[in-house]
């Protein structure tokens, strides 16, 4: 069975989390306080407490939840929108990072736009994976939130990628979306200018739902497709799979643990696959949808 899990807002309340049932009608979590379920580590704690699974706690509060707690998910805004509830990017206070060069597609496009190209090569062939620190929480937007370009970088473009949603002891509980932007004309010029490359304000989006893993399948496939439009128009399309990956989720994990710690858990994006042509750069007013399959549609504007 498929579990999917989200950050809801609704307007006079603190956020929780909430499950999308088969029928589309979210439903928020709440505990006998009425102030459990603010995290995901909420979730995880109560569920360990019970011996169940994520997925089985998930389906317990669902059938304690009264119908009129009940959302459709027609009722959402698409957007942030103070006055009626919507999604949130699903994480609390985590960190988010990153993988690169994970699929031949990146490799060859690093290598063309960069002005060290073999490191690109070495890198994808080594044991060791390019990881890198992403943003932190504060510069991370959810569904329908704005996702920008840097002014002072001619070339940007957005990089959809499955991400990986990891416990403080680097437990993969679930799988969601990630818009990794980046400026391909300052990583080009230089590789070491890579963080000014990937972090800046509103550099990466996240959402709509985190699909629970299932502890018995290792690696499962997911086929990623990326649209995007101009002025209403499809200008762009592109399509891969997990599948092409150079490298399995647990040896990113691996080395994502390598000397480090996350109190609060992480999320790490695993790469992308896709990669629009040379000449494509994205403008304000764009819009840029990535679908997972079993996780959904995150779609977000491009704004100044």
């Amino acid at each position: 069975m498929l579990t999917k899990i989200c950050k809801l807002y609704q307007p006079g309340q603190s956020a929780v989390y909430a499950t999308l049932t088969d029928d589309d009608w979210v439903v928020p979590f709440y505990g006998l306080s009425q102030t459990s379920y603010k995290t995901l580590a909420d979730l995880q704690t109560a569920a360990l407490l019970n011996g169940e699974t994520l997925a089985e706690h998930v389906g317990y509060l669902v059938a304690r939840t009264p119908a009129s707690n009940r959302l459709p998910l027609s009722a959402l805004a698409h957007a942030p929108d103070p006055s009626r509830p919507y999604l949130l990017p699903p994480l609390d206070n985590h960190e988010v990072w990153a993988a690169g060069v994970t699929y031949q597609r990146s490799r060859t496009a690093r290598m063309e736009e960069s002005s060290e190209a073999s490191i690109y090569d070495r890198v994808y062939e080594a044991d060791r994976p390019e990881i890198f620190f992403k943003t932190n929480p504060h510069r991370v937007s959810g569904p329908g939130g704005p996702i920008r370009v840097r002014r002072d970088s001619a070339w940007n473009v957005p990089e959809p990628e499955l991400a990986l949603v990891l416990d403080s002891s680097l437990r993969l509980l679930g799988y969601t979306i990630c818009n990794d932007m980046s400026s391909r004309e300052i990583e080009g010029a230089n590789p070491l200018y890579l963080p000014q490359a990937k972090i800046y304000s509103g550099c990466c989006a996240l959402g709509p739902f985190i699909l629970l893993a299932d502890p018995e399948e290792e690696n499962p496939e997911f086929t990623i497709n990326c649209r995007i439009y101009r002025d209403n128009d499809k200008i762009y399309e592109g399509e891969t799979s997990t599948a092409r990956m150079k490298r399995g989720f647990e040896d990113l994990i691996h080395w994502l643990g390598k000397e480090n710690q996350y109190p609060d858990g992480v999320i790490l994006s695993t790469g992308t696959g896709i990669v629009p042509p040379t000449e494509f750069t994205l403008k304000i007013g764009d819009r840029v949808e990535i679908e997972v399959e079993n996780i959904g549609v995150l779609s977000n504007p491009v704004v100044e």
